[in-house]
């Protein structure tokens, strides 16, 4: 294997002992011949069993670094995140007569708690969590919803309802691609006297559309999270799905002048852009493609036999969801703390724009009340 080495994001020699992950991770690359894909390291960083970012007992979710917290979501910022959701998934409920939600990654468990608040008594509450760790801490939280949730590791084979996924897809591993000189590689990970390194190998993987220009550019393919929608698309039969997270249409995502990819690392509320340091300590994302994933959920529905209409009910940015979804009203009622705090859920600079809502639908496209003004699907 040829290699096409990176020194200049060579990391600090690993320290094994405080850091059993990076001695397992060197021994993984040994394995598989020296080079190990950046997606590979990724999942191994973030789920590895009991060592990786999102299976070990750390804080991750929370408002301040002072309690040990790396970075916060919009449920924790404000409860009025969830009482704006469950307006539209109460109104997906209803459209697609279905009695359950199922949430992807809860984290804290607060956004179901808030959900939960504002759903009727006969909805009951599907929970996907793959960390032991943080399905504990959902539980204490749910304490008293416990005889409505329920929790899962993988998919059932059949399910209907509705789908809530609040920052899951950026979650999901990407594959990394560098153009260099007009040839384009697939960017891994190697070990190099005993530290982590990238290499690139050359590759026959492409952006979905041509980048224009000749200059060095950094990208991700989203690979597991195309494979995640469309796995959602044939088990979900019946229902409708919502993802809320950060990212752009594919126009955005792969503009020839986003050449530094978006792959980022959160830790004590602070922002790095070294993934290969501390893997296991600290969170790993991607911006999420949201073409990529609207086109395969209803690829998926092409695919199947016999055929199902799988389609996308709206897309649009955060603060234009809320204002669908009657936050206004939520906010004339909030204290000063909580309407300041809420404020950042909707401002542009804040959280209002970067983070977009996707709505996806089976069988039947209906009127989905947080995408009836402001609806940009036709940017994806």
């Amino acid at each position: 294997m040829s290699l096409l080495s990176t020194p200049s994001v060579l990391v600090p020699a690993p320290d094994h002992q405080n850091n059993p992950l990076m001695s397992i991770i060197m021994q993984e690359i040994e394995k598989l011949g020296g080079w190990m894909g950046f997606d590979r390291y990724m999942e191994m960083a973030l789920y590895y069993p009991g060592l990786g970012y999102y299976s070990s007992g750390s804080t991750k979710f929370g408002l301040m670094p002072s309690s040990g917290s790396d970075f916060v979501t919009s449920p924790e910022l404000s409860p009025l995140f969830g009482q704006c959701l469950a307006k539209q998934v109460n109104q997906a409920l209803s459209q697609t007569h279905t009695t359950e939600v199922w949430e992807f990654g809860a984290g804290s468990g607060a956004l179901a708690k808030q959900l939960l608040g504002q759903l009727e008594p006969n909805v009951h509450y599907h929970i996907i969590e793959l960390s032991a760790d943080l399905q504990s801490r959902q539980a204490k939280t749910l304490e008293k919803y416990s005889s409505r949730v329920t929790w899962h590791q993988s998919l059932p084979e059949r399910m209907e309802g509705v789908v809530v996924g609040n920052e899951v897809l950026d979650a999901m591993p990407v594959k990394l691609l560098q153009r260099i000189e007009n040839q384009w590689f697939e960017r891994g990970v190697t070990i190099y006297k005993d530290e982590l390194n990238f290499a690139d190998v050359l590759t026959d993987l492409r952006p979905p559309i041509d980048i224009s220009g000749k200059h060095d550019y950094l990208t991700e393919l989203p690979q597991q999270g195309i494979a995640f929608i469309r796995t959602l698309a044939h088990h979900l039969q019946k229902g409708a799905a919502f993802f809320i997270d950060y990212g752009f249409p594919e126009s955005e995502y792969y503009h020839a002048q986003r050449q530094m990819g978006t792959v980022v690392c959160h830790r004590a509320h602070q922002v790095d852009m070294n993934p290969l340091i501390d893997p296991g300590l600290k969170d790993i994302t991607a911006h999420v493609d949201f073409t990529a994933m609207a086109m395969a959920w209803q690829n998926a529905g092409d695919e199947m036999n016999p055929p199902k209409e799988l389609g996308t009910l709206g897309y649009c940015n955060q603060g234009r969801f809320l204002l669908n979804c009657d936050i206004t009203d939520y906010l004339s009622q909030a204290s000063i703390q909580e309407q300041n705090a809420s404020l950042k859920l909707l401002q542009e600079h804040e959280m209002g724009e970067l983070f977009k809502v996707m709505g996806l639908y089976v069988d039947q496209a209906w009127d989905a009340c947080g995408f009836m003004q402001g609806d940009k699907s036709h940017t994806l």
